[in-house]
């Protein structure tokens, strides 16, 4: 049975994935979502466009607007789909520590 998928998917791209890290960049057509997951390693997250992010988690959704070249860190145990609520094209890079 195929799932329904609203949305476009956000494609991943993994550049890096050693015993240190695993850095995967992220590219989001306008409406493309992640898909609802956990994360399951502490990472810091740094847009390479400006991205207008909407997140759904399970307190509900937000509008996050983040400059390109910011960054932020969130601890493992995250769970959460983002979003492109934008009109343009955004992309970030993910940053996953493994120690």
């Amino acid at each position: 049975m195929t799932q329904f998928r609203a949305r476009p998917p956000a494609i991943p791209t993994v550049l890096i994935d050693d015993d240190v890290v695993r850095v995967t960049r992220w590219d989001f057509e306008p409406g493309a979502d992640t898909g609802h997951h956990v994360h399951g390693l502490g990472y810091v997250v740094v847009p390479m466009t400006d991205c207008r992010f909407l997140i759904e988690d399970q307190e509900g959704s937000r509008r996050v607007d983040m400059a390109a070249g910011a960054a932020y860190r969130r601890d493992a145990g995250v769970e959460h789909n983002v979003v492109n609520a934008g009109a343009d094209p955004m992309a970030f890079i993910e940053i996953e520590y493994k120690r």
